[in-house]
């Protein structure tokens, strides 16, 4: 007992100094070069106020539209008989799979000065500006806020309900004083998640903003375009601030009714007008998140957008021949490392806090949600100042950490809960019979949280293949992931290889999915 005992100490002792020296420690580094003189020159400049409130006015606009259009999908497929619930389930999670900057290359597609619509509806100027950037980011949190409505709206107790329908209830009054204070807590976290999101991305803002500038931008400009690190600590500082509050709203604020016993989840009785509208919403959401990605991939095999039509493969050679294949190649090896060092540092990370107690599991807890709290661009840049003159710096390495690192928080939660389910007396149980906690861990948890496990892993590997706000600090003279060939192709206006590698990336993250839908469904008939 007492070379156990030291043993999880030691382990939760190396837990404590990774987090501190790959999470607080780079923050800190970037706080450390904010002075007086740089935060006065960024705030007096005339681009700052402009940025700030743009910023704001985007990121609450986009927002507020979301969670609309995100709840009525939720509970068009949670909470009503529609068939095909598992296809539109997957063309709502599409946009998921891209970077943020492809669905600003549909937009400009549709909508730009030369785009389908814009010349069909006879716009002069197209939609740069503040509707653009808010279609973008509505496009680009529209999955987040999705799963999260529809996640919660599965585990709704249908107990109330029936007994509201018993005593004729109208279905107002049920959605009032049932549904909504149910969805509380998610709505808040869905808000402060989807604000976030929108606030600190770059991608949509930089490819569709025109002149509207937002800070996400402006740290971009000056802390990768100018390497003024100074400056873009400020912003970065600034940015972090939206996100602490999310995290601080999320950890003060438990959801206790998720953890209440559900006799029974909700049945949506036969009501033909209310899935005749939910279909109509369903295929309407569907093409409205199809259209983009169709429209920059239209562009691909054009020989010439928008002048010639034309059938042509030759901006799929010329892409090839820059480099795409080797860059994917690059991207898949990166997203492997930080899936596999992410989900084994995750589940190890769970597993301590989740069936054990006192102040160390929860200090390692707190420790491992705080990466939620970090926006990538924020993270990418303390990494560049902490790590600046380290052996890993420049190497595959660091950019594998940071990936495990921002994209950590939410498998942990997954494996954080599922392990909570778990019979808390299996420990026990093997310590009377003799049997090893490795061997207890090996051959009864493992096998009840595998799917857990694979969720984990893809959703590590998707973000990592797309992802392009911490890696563009970070990324490597060569090789460099696929992501940025993005930005790169957008820069030289080469419209047509930006959204091949779009497409590249989408595929593969639609094979991962898919045959993590596969392996699931395998196990599911075998058990």
């Amino acid at each position: 007992m007492k070379i156990r005992f030291r043993a999880k100490s030691v382990l939760y002792l190396c837990l404590a100094l990774f987090f501190v020296v790959c999470v607080i420690a780079p923050i800190v580094s970037m706080f450390c070069r904010i002075t007086p003189e740089g935060f006065g020159s960024i705030t007096r400049s005339k681009q700052f106020l402009p940025a700030v409130e743009n910023s704001i006015t985007t990121a609450l606009t986009a927002t507020l539209i979301t969670i609309v259009l995100s709840l009525a999908a939720a509970f068009s497929i949670e909470r009503s008989r529609i068939r095909l619930k598992a296809v539109f389930s997957m063309l709502f999670v599409l946009p998921m799979l891209i970077p943020s900057i492809s669905h600003a290359f549909g937009i400009v597609t549709l909508f730009g000065r030369n785009g389908l619509f814009t010349k069909v509806l006879g716009l002069e100027s197209g939609i740069y500006g503040f509707w653009g950037i808010v279609l973008g980011s509505v496009l680009y949190s529209f999955p987040i806020a999705f799963l999260m409505f529809s996640g919660i709206l599965q585990y709704a107790d249908g107990m109330p309900y029936q007994a509201a329908q018993v005593l004729g209830v109208p279905a107002f009054y049920r959605f009032r004083d049932l549904t909504l204070p149910y969805l509380k807590k998610t709505l808040i976290s869905v808000f402060f998640a989807v604000f976030t999101m929108i606030v600190t991305d770059y991608g949509v803002p930089l490819t569709v903003g025109g002149k509207t500038i937002t800070l996400s931008v402006l740290m971009y400009q000056k802390a990768v375009g100018s390497t003024d690190y100074n400056t873009g600590s400020v912003i970065g500082a600034l940015l972090l601030i939206p996100a602490v509050i999310a995290f601080l709203v999320d950890v003060l604020n438990p959801d206790r009714s998720q953890n209440a016993f559900v006799s029974e989840t909700v049945r949506p009785g036969k009501k033909p007008l209310r899935d005749l509208f939910a279909y109509l919403y369903c295929v309407l959401m569907g093409i409205a998140v199809l259209m983009p990605i169709g429209a920059f991939g239209m562009m691909v095999f054009e020989t010439k957008y928008p002048v010639d039509s034309a059938f042509t493969l030759y901006h799929v050679e010329k892409t090839i021949n820059r480099g795409a294949d080797q860059y994917l190649l690059n991207s898949v090896i990166y997203a492997l490392l930080a899936a596999l060092f992410g989900t084994l540092l995750a589940f190890i990370c769970a597993y301590l806090t989740a069936r054990s107690r006192g102040f160390a599991a929860k200090s390692l807890h707190l420790i491992s949600i705080t990466s939620m709290a970090i926006p990538g661009l924020v993270l990418g840049l303390s990494y560049l100042i902490f790590f600046n003159s380290t052996p890993i710096y420049g190497t595959i390495f660091i950019v594998a950490l940071v990936n495990s690192i921002h994209f950590f928080a939410s498998p942990y939660l997954m494996m954080y809960n599922t392990l909570g389910k778990v019979n808390p007396n299996l420990e026990d149980v093997g310590d009377c019979m003799g049997v090893g906690r490795f061997f207890i861990i090996r051959d009864v948890i493992v096998p009840k949280v595998r799917y857990t496990l694979i969720e984990m892993f893809v959703y590590f590997f998707v973000n990592s293949m797309m992802t392009i706000s911490a890696v563009s600090f970070l990324a490597p003279p060569a090789p460099k992931p696929i992501a940025l060939m993005i930005n790169q192709f957008e820069a030289q206006l080469l419209m047509e290889s930006a959204a091949f590698v779009s497409l590249l990336i989408l595929l593969i993250n639609l094979i991962m999915r898919l045959l993590m839908e596969f392996f699931r469904r395998r196990a599911k008939r075998r058990a």
